[in-house]
């Protein structure tokens, strides 16, 4: 039997965990190539040791010595630094994880593409800040691009044998994160341990506090408009606080499919990784009896104003897409160094937004990555900038 060739770019983190725990159950049909983390050395260097990687990189350069000594004696390569991370991806590899949080996935996401295997897409930013770039780079390299988003690859699912032209509208359901039920008055005292404690989910800091302000819901209406090539109108999110439906979608003879499981990840990671097939996981069955009732609301735009920002971006286009994750991701980065109130977030990226979009920064018929990541930069800077000023007039 073949061995399959792959690579996992954000092993240590959740959705790379998740991900190892499945190949190192059939440890025979994989040939690892690389495995990619940041600072957690000791659990990249273990999980290289064990998988036989040929390859083990570190997104901080000064842990080198670090990962090279925790590797010594292995045959397992040691490398460091953005520059290794998107060298990494040249390697050729049949099934790739992209599973780097933020802006940094996307260059290796772009670069695995090239190989024209199969890109497991768990890296929002990708799609959020240049998807027309790289669903265009996929059908360039003959690569498939499949999601690993719990909600994606619900409707991806669910879109099996159907038309689009059918479809009149997906839903991305939503648990509302930690603080759905705190008073909105409360809200902006909100601690980063308070909103970084998830009530469904077990996930690393920055996504559950993404998904306390939803703006990880922002993020996966837009990753639809760009995946599924559907208008904003046809995308819809609501909230479901048991987080057992993951999304559904409504056709146009007014049948609804919705996608059930538990909440595991290795649900859509198993999926993109055996397709076509769908094989053996070691899941949770649900008990509907058990479960007895789903619930579902609308949300709150009070509460929740990162889902308008959504809107704006897909109805806007261009590079506002870019410069919506990279004002998010600063002002994450504020909240999380007690520089900015939870409540502060969402109005210091629709700032951002509002001025680049004021002297046509943000206008492109065509995107190319060199656009992209000056986007992501002077967006950046933008944010930082507007959060001194604030702290200076406070």
């Amino acid at each position: 039997m073949t061995r399959r060739r792959v690579s996992v770019f954000g092993a240590t983190g959740s959705i790379g965990q998740n991900t190892l725990d499945l190949i190192g159950r059939d440890p025979e049909a994989y040939e690892v190539v690389v495995l990619t983390g940041g600072a957690n050395i000791a659990c990249l260097a273990e999980d290289a040791r064990r998988l036989g990687a040929a390859l083990a990189v570190t997104a901080y350069e000064e842990r080198l010595p670090e990962l090279r000594a925790a590797l010594a004696g292995s045959g397992v390569e040691a490398a460091a630094g953005q520059g290794a991370l998107e060298e990494a991806a040249d390697r050729p590899a049949d099934w790739v994880m992209s599973a780097i949080v933020g802006a940094a996935g996307l260059v290796p996401g772009l670069r695995a593409l090239h190989h024209g295997g199969t890109l497991a897409l768990a890296n929002k930013e990708s799609l959020v800040c240049a998807g027309p770039l790289l669903m265009a780079e996929a059908r360039r390299h003959g690569a498939t691009v499949l999601p690993v988003d719990s909600e994606h690859s619900a409707v991806f699912q669910a879109l099996v044998g159907e038309r689009m032209e059918a479809v009149e509208q997906v839903v991305i359901t939503g648990s509302g994160g930690g603080l759905r039920d705190w008073p909105l008055e409360h809200l902006a005292s909100a601690s980063p341990e308070q909103a970084g404690t998830h009530p469904n989910w077990d996930m690393g800091q920055r996504i559950t506090i993404d998904s306390a302000t939803m703006f990880n819901k922002a993020m996966e209406l837009i990753e639809t408009k760009e995946f599924f090539g559907l208008p904003p109108e046809k995308i819809a999110t609501v909230i479901h606080p048991q987080s057992l439906v993951h999304a559904l979608v409504q056709f146009n003879d007014g049948a609804l499919m919705a996608h059930l499981g538990a909440p595991d990840m290795r649900h859509a990671i198993g999926y993109a990784l055996h397709w076509p097939e769908r094989r053996h996981l070691p899941v949770e069955r649900l008990d509907l009896a058990r479960v007895a009732c789903l619930d579902f609301h609308a949300p709150d735009p009070a509460r929740y104003p990162a889902l308008a920002l959504a809107t704006r971006v897909m109805e806007e286009g261009g590079l506002t897409g870019a410069a919506f994750n990279a004002a998010k991701e600063a002002a994450l980065d504020l909240f999380l160094d007690r520089a900015l109130p939870f409540t502060g977030m969402a109005p210091l990226v629709e700032t951002v937004l509002d001025r680049m979009a004021a002297d046509g920064r943000l206008e492109a018929d065509t995107l190319d990555l060199d656009m992209v990541l000056h986007t992501d930069r002077a967006a950046r800077a933008i944010a930082c900038e507007l959060a001194r000023a604030d702290v200076r007039t406070a």
